[in-house]
């Protein structure tokens, strides 16, 4: 079944687009075809994390009609299919963003999961991809600022009736000062579908313009976007059996 995911947060800087590129990594990892699109055309960062910053044909060129979202689609190394947005400022004044939902049966056609990274917040933006989803999945960090956000992101969604699949905690330290995660499902009163650890490999990734999963795949940080896609895709995954050896480990960090 088609499906096209948002991934939205109620702030920005918690790892929205990390977690849009890596979770669709992920996905393709079990072999799903993936499109993910740059649906955040204020501060489109999708093509700068996969080295793709300025391309012929983006999305913006598909809103204002001067080509067809196939035109738009480049395929990453890693498999995923992507629709960069955008960096011209000039650009975001010819945009109407409502004419998004317009385009929904052609991305559907692209690929099976369409993943859209929205912008942070509940603009005029965020509110045109929100719309599309046919689920939506939070992502946060465990702060209160956060997840305070976050909160106000699902009572709107539940307002015009999106189903929310769940939130993904990132940057999770597990020390005193962030929030549990007994704590954030009784704010939210929706499932966390996974923590992503802080982990440096994280930043390494984006020096490259890869992703995670990609450069760093059995990294603990990869191993928990895959264990995120395989529940959501409803198959198994072993995060143990896909552990470094302790060669690899000696190897990434020696060469």
């Amino acid at each position: 079944m088609k499906k096209i995911i948002v991934i939205a947060s109620g702030k920005g800087g918690v790892g929205k687009t990390t977690t849009a590129i890596n979770l669709g990594t992920a996905m393709k990892y079990f072999n799903h075809d993936v499109l993910i699109i740059d649906a955040n055309m204020s501060t489109p960062n999708v093509g700068i994390h996969l080295n793709s910053p300025e391309v012929p044909i983006n999305l913006n060129h598909i809103l204002q009609k001067k080509a067809h979202p196939y035109e738009a689609v480049y395929t990453h190394e890693s498999g995923i299919k992507i629709i960069p947005s955008s960096l011209s400022v000039k650009e975001l004044k010819k945009l109407k963003m409502e004419k998004l939902k317009d385009f929904k049966k052609e991305f559907q056609n692209l690929a099976d999961i369409v993943i859209l990274d929205c912008s942070a917040g509940l603009g005029k933006e965020a509110m045109s991809a929100i719309e599309m989803a046919d689920e939506i999945i939070l992502v946060s960090n465990p702060e209160m600022p956060a997840i305070t956000d976050a909160l106000k992101t699902i009572k709107v969604a539940e307002g015009i009736k999106k189903p929310i699949k769940g939130i993904i905690i990132t940057r999770v330290r597990k020390n005193d000062y962030e929030l549990s995660p007994e704590t954030v499902k009784e704010m939210l009163e929706i499932p966390i579908l996974g923590m992503i650890p802080e982990d440096i490999l994280v930043q390494d990734a984006l020096r490259k313009k890869n992703p995670l999963v990609w450069v760093h795949p059995k990294s603990k940080s990869a191993r928990a976007y895959k264990e995120i896609a395989a529940g959501i895709l409803e198959i198994e995954y072993d995060s143990d059996k896909d552990k470094e050896t302790l060669f690899e480990r000696f190897k990434r960090f020696f060469g």
